[in-house]
């Protein structure tokens, strides 16, 4: 199991944890909006890493997107698993012409 697959559990045996106890419960609780909404304010930190070019501080930034990228999604109900399936499906197919297949 790798360490996103780890985080993923933790995420999703979060979301029946009492929100005093724990960050991600907290936000869970919160509903689907919510955890969209620190999932893009997490993305926009790491943009402004990248621009700025510190690799240190966009590592960490990264690393925050994915976390919140895995709350946002166990708010929806949509599975790390289901996720990879998809990048499964594309491996090996350009994505010009993956794009031009979604119609």
């Amino acid at each position: 199991m790798t360490v996103l697959e780890r985080l993923a559990a933790t995420v999703e045996a979060r979301k029946g944890a009492d929100p005093d106890s724990s960050w991600t419960a907290k936000l869970l609780a919160k509903g689907p909006e919510k955890c969209a909404e620190k999932f893009g304010e997490e993305a926009v930190e790491a943009i402004i890493e990248a621009v700025r070019g510190d690799r240190a501080r966009l590592a960490s930034e990264a690393a925050d997107v994915l976390y919140h990228l895995l709350v946002m999604l166990a708010a929806r109900d949509v599975t790390l698993a289901e996720v990879m399936a998809v990048l499964e499906a594309r491996e090996g197919t350009s994505g010009i012409a993956e794009k031009a297949g979604r119609g």
